[in-house]
């Protein structure tokens, strides 16, 4: 097992990407805290699978505080931490408010550096002898754009910028820092996109809407949840132990190719 004897942290533990790279770091020997603003989350189910629940919204300190002393009073330690919570909001600048905007950012950008931030001093511990790894998420949409996700994007850049700058920061440390980066991944997210305003359906439906969106990509097809967990699971892993301050890019081949070339 990869992760046997680890201590992980995962944001967004009930969400889908969330739930699966709890389930894979499980089944890798990990223990697992899953922390969320609820125990069912985004999917609306509740089952033991193991893991440990952590009531945390990323964007309140107190919360992020109050998790890592959860975590450090029950192993003194944590040897990840995967920054997995986000929120996508499907308007241009003219029609987002402030607030959604303001949300945004609070969400995935100031969550990822709050739970960050108060990681270190258990990562620190973590990191003698071997080293400890904070994954990130950032998004092909921080490199380039999809029509109606300004907010979206501008956060995913924003996160890019952010993991270069804490692996930098914290190699020295023994505290390596990476971003998964992906496109399209079948979650409650990505069906929302496919009934809200932003998806440009145009009057299809979302069967046609999700095939369409299969077609563009290289692979014809759009990822799972677990493709994401498999490369997270490694960059958590001691196989990685010389990876860090890197964008990982996840998402079918979909941004290697010209667009206006596709037929």
């Amino acid at each position: 097992m990869m992760l046997e004897g680890k201590t992980a942290l995962v944001t967004g533990g009930r969400g889908g990407i969330g739930r699966a790279i709890v389930a894979r770091f499980l089944r890798e020997g990990a223990r697992v805290y899953a922390a969320d603003l609820t125990p069912e989350g985004s999917l609306a189910a509740h089952d033991d699978d193991g893991s440990i629940f952590v009531k945390l919204d990323v964007t309140q300190e107190a919360d992020a505080i109050a998790a890592m002393e959860q975590v450090g009073a029950d192993t003194g330690q944590l040897d990840i931490l995967v920054n997995a919570a986000g929120i996508e909001i499907e308007k241009t600048i003219e029609e987002t408010t402030l607030e959604e905007w303001s949300l945004s950012f609070a969400v995935n950008v100031t969550g990822t550096f709050l739970t960050s931030k108060h990681a270190l001093p258990l990562m620190r511990k973590a990191a003698k002898g071997h080293t400890a790894s904070i994954i990130n998420f950032g998004s092909y949409d921080g490199f380039i754009a999809d029509p109606g996700l300004a907010a979206y994007c501008a956060t995913k850049g924003a996160v890019h910028a952010l993991t270069k700058a804490m692996a930098c920061d914290h190699g020295p440390e023994g505290i390596r820092v990476n971003a998964i980066c992906p496109g399209y991944v079948d979650t409650p997210m990505l069906q929302s996109f496919f009934t809200g305003d932003g998806s440009g359906g145009g009057g299809k439906t979302i069967d046609q809407l999700q095939q369409a969106v299969r077609d563009v990509h290289p692979m014809r097809t759009y990822g799972t949840p677990d493709d994401i967990a498999n490369l997270v699971n490694w960059l958590a892993s001691d196989e990685a132990r010389y990876a860090s301050g890197q964008l990982w890019i996840l998402d079918g081949g979909l941004s290697a190719q010209v667009q206006q070339m596709k037929l």
